[in-house]
């Protein structure tokens, strides 16, 4: 019962043709390059060059894989995929102070395979049978940047039902899931948990007496490791102080994200390449997209030839094959070459929009003229989908004079300073920042004393706004920022 609904809320009159436009709107400009060459190779109908006059060839070219998305389509598509790309992150148990408003100050270049891809190469060494590579597949897709599967076991059975057309049940997806993905490098990725994380990692070590310790306490006594209960910990063991030390030693030595093995690499080669350019010109703003490699893309005028041919001689019935194939290529290639077009449309669109909310920014590079902005902002200023704004803001980025930084960095609440002005929340964690930063390590400020040493600075912010934009930049609480 459960499967039909699921399958019914789906059917939005929603097309394969329509759900791969989206996809292509979410990708990156490597992989979107990528997958412009893959389509060259694989449909001969599609050819490079700019395609300039169809109409010589309208009366054979099919009207049914026209790109028609209304808003409701786009609304409901748009709940299906939104799921792929959560922002949730799993709070490090290492001090990891990283600044989420900074920006670097030099284009990056991306080169070699995505993380997907290098697990992927690996999970495809496993002799598993046609469907279970296809779910395990599937599975790899979820794994985000850190190496986490962060959706929920039923959630992903469902999920394949309703994109794969597959019935599988949420055993045989935590199987593949543990007996597989979970054996891929880097060790500790495709779990689901910090916990679980750890504690692959922990099995993999060689035993002694020290890991056997170091397995019951992220087993057994989790919650007494992350708030630092040592004194506990010590209590439960029955160890001494010293030996808990060096059990300790081992356990922070793991990676809490080991994804970040992978991500952290290429981002030492700078792989990183703007989809978007922005330059200042005599006080005007200039957006350009990165299309570096990508080319023009026609449809075959050989194949249309071909099929205008075979359509007008007698024995179309003895060509029926040949047509049918000739047809099917070409409506394809017509569909990839209109895609391309309203995805450009789509993000040229979405970031003009941008651009211009935050024209003071990009005009200064000054931080503090970042406007407050959410995708409602932007999704009403333009008419889309608030996850059409949110699939472009969470996976582009942007060069500007002033450095090349994600998208979504830029959007943020609206506070109010005493003054009754509007002020962004970016400006307010840069000074949560700068705050913790000048802290006496000894006695580290809570969030309470926090939210008073900012309103002393004429900035009103409550505790447990503080303690939100704390955790969004990954910084611990005060008692696990202490200094012993």
């Amino acid at each position: 019962m459960l499967k039909q609904q699921l399958l019914q809320k789906g059917q939005h009159k929603l097309s394969p043709q329509q759900i791969k436009l989206m996809k292509l709107v979410q990708l990156s400009t490597l992989d979107f390059e990528q997958k412009v060459q893959q389509e060259l190779e694989e449909n001969p109908a599609l050819e490079e060059e700019i395609c300039s006059d169809l109409e010589e060839y309208s009366d054979i070219l099919e009207d049914e894989n026209k790109i028609d998305i209304t808003e409701d389509q786009n609304q409901s598509l748009d709940n299906i995929i939104d799921e792929y790309f959560s922002d949730d992150e799993i709070e490090d148990f290492q001090i990891n102070n990283q600044k989420n408003y900074s920006v670097k100050k030099h284009i990056p270049i991306i080169s070699g395979i995505s993380f997907q891809e290098y697990l992927k190469n690996q999970l495809h060494t496993f002799r598993l049978n046609e469907k279970d590579l296809l779910i395990a597949d599937f599975i790899l897709g979820n794994i985000d940047d850190d190496g986490y599967i962060r959706r929920k076991i039923t959630s992903i059975s469902d999920d394949i039902f309703l994109i794969l057309g597959k019935s599988v049940s949420t055993e045989k997806v935590e199987k593949l899931l543990i007996n597989y993905i979970q054996k891929l490098d880097p060790t500790g990725v495709g779990s689901r948990n910090l916990q679980e994380c750890l504690l692959i990692q922990l099995e993999k070590k060689k035993i002694n007496k020290e890991i056997i310790f170091s397995k019951r306490i992220i087993r057994d006594h989790f919650e007494f490791f992350i708030k630092k209960h040592y004194k506990k910990l010590q209590k439960k063991l029955g160890i001494t102080k010293k030996y808990l030390r060096k059990i300790i030693d081992k356990i922070i030595k793991l990676n809490p994200k080991p994804g970040k093995i992978y991500s952290d690499h290429t981002k030492n080669l700078n792989h990183i390449i703007p989809d978007f350019n922005i330059s200042v010109s005599d006080e005007k703003l200039e957006l350009t997209l990165n299309q570096r490699n990508i080319p023009e893309l026609k449809i075959s005028s050989l194949y249309l030839d071909m099929l205008k041919s075979y359509k007008s001689e007698k024995n179309i019935k003895e060509n029926e094959g040949t047509i049918v194939f000739l047809k099917k290529k070409i409506n394809s290639a017509k569909w990839f070459v209109d895609a391309i077009k309203q995805r450009k449309n789509t993000l040229m669109l979405t970031m003009n929009a941008i651009m211009d909310y935050q024209k003071e920014y990009f005009l200064t590079g000054d931080p503090v003229k970042i406007k407050p902005m959410i995708l409602k902002n932007i999704s009403q200023k333009i008419g889309v989908g608030i996850s059409t704004v949110s699939r472009v803001a969470n996976s582009k980025y942007v060069n500007t004079p002033y450095g090349t930084f994600l998208i979504k960095s830029l959007f943020s609440e609206k506070m109010m300073n005493q003054e009754g002005k509007e002020i962004s929340s970016i400006e307010i964690k840069k000074l949560l920042k700068e705050s913790i930063d000048k802290e006496n390590k000894k006695k580290p400020l809570t969030d309470e004393k926090l939210s008073i040493l900012l309103r002393k600075k004429g900035y009103l912010v409550a505790r447990r706004t503080i303690a939100k934009y704390r955790h969004q930049m990954h910084i611990p609480v005060a008692r696990m920022r202490k200094d012993l």
